[in-house]
Parts: structure tokens; sequence; C-alpha cells
């Protein structure tokens, strides 16, 4: 049975389901902007329950500036073999930033509620219904002019309003050690080993306050179910890092859509924004820096539509959203894990150091161990949600 919205004015302009990197920046924009904005989340606290890497691109700081505090810059990347070798690429002036990640959720919550967005932790999105120009979220008793789904790989904005959903997965877990000096901590580690990570890859990054290592693989082609062997993964690279006499701080695990941008993406007031929406590259599953940059687009022109009656939100963001078309042509084969020994014998032949430029380091120089590539342009890096 259909229930009736509330009589009067809604309670809000805009109603924001998610408070993690897109909906905390949307918020803040929206805000900024004039409207009435509440934020709702089930976690108690914008810190709870992170379920991401927190690696940056720098081209990410240029969408959001984020305290240094709360970064560790890190200059280049240590590509690993299955058999141990490994390639060094840096680029002058360029960087990636391992972060704090609960701090900086916490920060952005800071700035969103700053700016005047309400910030309601413990209130869980189950249900809602659209009355003419207005929407009614069941369970809450609140009411607002726009819903924006920034609410994660498996949306339950999509589910309920019948919008497109992410049906391709990487499966990742990660776990927090305390800071080791056994870590260099100038690099990135990133170890493409198909037996291990097939589909995708292990990491062990040097974190800001700690050392993160994760795994993730990808579905096998023709939708056969894979899982992750990272105890496997851990013994294979004990004798680099010596994590087994390191002290655990805090595990994690979960799904990273890599299917690309889901279809449809709205309906009349409602949008999906961030992992929501598939905006997530389905190669190398990075999407902070998509988070911030679409986050605020976003917001923008809800603002435009419902103050100044612009265009529709979901027409204007289906032409600015990324389709992600090749790199989910390229995820779809390497999903099909190519077999170690076929890996070390070609992963540094030039023609895959070319692939990796095309992918990772466009256009700025690059320097190599004997090798050159190119800088990140398109802010892209193995970055992983979970």
């Amino acid at each position: 049975m259909a229930i009736s919205p509330k009589q009067g004015r809604p309670d809000y302009d805009l109603i924001i389901v998610g408070a993690s990197f897109a909906g905390l920046v949307a918020a803040r924009t929206a805000a900024h902007r004039g409207l009435a904005v509440a934020v709702i989340d089930a976690k108690p606290e914008p810190g709870a329950r992170v379920r991401s890497t927190g690696i940056l691109v720098k081209e990410a700081i240029g969408e959001c500036d984020i305290p240094a505090s709360l970064t560790r810059k890190i200059p280049g990347v240590r590509m690993y073999a299955p058999n141990g070798h490994h390639m060094d690429l840096t680029a002058p002036g360029y960087f990636f930033l391992a972060t704090d990640t609960a701090g900086l959720m916490r920060w952005l919550a800071r700035e969103a509620a700053g700016a005047g967005a309400d910030l309601m932790f413990g209130a869980r999105f189950t249900d809602a219904t659209l009355f003419a120009d207005c929407i009614h979220l069941h369970g809450l008793d609140l009411s607002a002019r726009y819903l924006l789904g920034a609410d994660g790989a498996r949306s339950r904005v999509a589910e309920v309003f019948g919008l497109g959903r992410n049906r391709e997965f990487l499966i990742g877990l990660e776990t927090e050690y305390e800071e080791t000096p056994t870590v260099d901590p100038d690099f990135l580690h990133c170890f493409i080993d198909s037996k291990r990570a097939p589909g995708y890859l292990g990491w062990v990054v040097p974190g800001a306050g700690m050392t993160q290592v994760g795994l993730a693989v990808s579905d096998a082609p023709f939708g056969a179910a894979r899982k992750p062997d990272y105890q496997a993964f851990l013994k294979s690279i004990d004798n680099r890092f010596a994590l087994w006499n390191c002290e655990v701080l805090r595990k994690r695990s979960g799904p990273i859509p890599c299917g690309g941008l889901v279809s449809p993406l709205s309906t009349h007031r409602v949008l999906l924004t961030g992992d929501a929406a598939g905006l997530v590259s389905p190669l190398t599953a990075g999407g902070i820096r998509l988070a911030f940059q679409y986050g605020r687009r976003a917001a923008a022109t809800i603002s435009d539509y419902l103050q100044d009656g612009g265009p529709d939100p979901g027409a204007v963001m289906a032409k600015e959203y990324p389709t992600f078309a090749l790199k989910t042509w390229m995820r779809r084969l390497w999903s099909m894990a190519p077999p170690n020994a076929l890996l070390n014998a070609t992963l540094f032949t030039p023609p895959m150091r070319a692939l990796a430029q095309r992918i990772y380091f466009e256009r700025k120089a690059v320097k190599t161990t004997g090798k050159s590539l190119t800088a990140p342009s398109s802010g892209e890096t193995l970055s992983v949600a979970i």
C-alpha cells in the first residue's frame, strides 16, 4: 500500500544516500549552493567500516583539496612479475597519495556539515516513494525534492527505483598492519600473479601511519566464481616484507564494481553517482577521483535544476559520466587471467610496457629501471575500494 507524503514543503531540497567520497563531496557542493541538504548513512559515524585502500592519484587533489596531515606521498610504482622480478616507475613531479581513509571520511563529513548539510548517521535507507515532485523516505519520515544515490556498489537506491545495478565485481581483501620499515616507502608495490590474484593483483602500500596489504580477484569468464587466496599471497611476500612480525590493526573485505557505467542512471528526481553508478575504472578499479569529480558535478546539476529550472540532472550526467567502453573490454581480457609463465616471459617486454604506458602512464616522461615510460595524466592507478 502506498504511503502518502507529508503535507506541505518537503523537509529538504536534496537527500543523499551514502556518506562516502561521492556523497559527502556532493553534500558540501549542494549546501554551498544554497540547497537544504541531508545525508543519510547506516554507519554509526563517517570513519566506520571503511572499504577502500584510499589511494589517490595526484589529479584527485585538484578535485578536492585534502589536508596534508591525512596523506602520505608515494612517488612511484614497483610492479612485480609472478617470478619476483620487478620494474620501478617514477615521474618528475608526479606522486600518489596514501591516506588515513577513516580520517579523510571524517574530514569530508566536517566539510559537508560546515557548509550546512545535515548528516544523519545510523539512518538506513530502505524504501522510498515518489509523489509528484516529492520523494518520501519510508521509515525515516523524511522527504525531499530530489534524491541522490551514492550508496555504494550494491545500491539500495538503484534497487528501489529500478535503476541500473552493478553486475560485475572484483572481490577484495585487505589488512592494515602497523607501519613497518621493510616496505620501501617510495613505491606502491603491485604484484601481478594469475595464480593468487586472477583478474587483478595484490598490493602492499606504505600507508599513512600503517602498511596496507591486499588482494583482489575477478570472477572468471562466463560467470565462474573465484575466491582470493589471501593466505597464499601473504606467504609469498613474507620473505620480502616479514609481515608475520607486524601487529594487525584492521581487516576489511568487499565487492568492487568493475562492469562499467550502469544503465539507466536516473529516473524522475533520482540520480546515481559514485560506485552506485559504476563510476569505477573497470580495468584499474580506481574510483576516488571519479567520486570527487562527479559527486561535485551531480550536486551542481541538481542545484541548477531545482533553483534555476536547469536541464534534468539525469540527462546531463548521462552525457558527462565516462562510459569506459575500452576499459570494459580490457577488463574482460584481463579477467581471463593469462598463465604466470606467459606473464613472466612478457610482462616487461616492449609491447607490455607500451600497454602499461597506455593504461596508467600517459604523456609525461616516466623514469624506469633502464627504460622509459610516461607519467599518469588520466588519473588512473591500481587503486581499489573494498
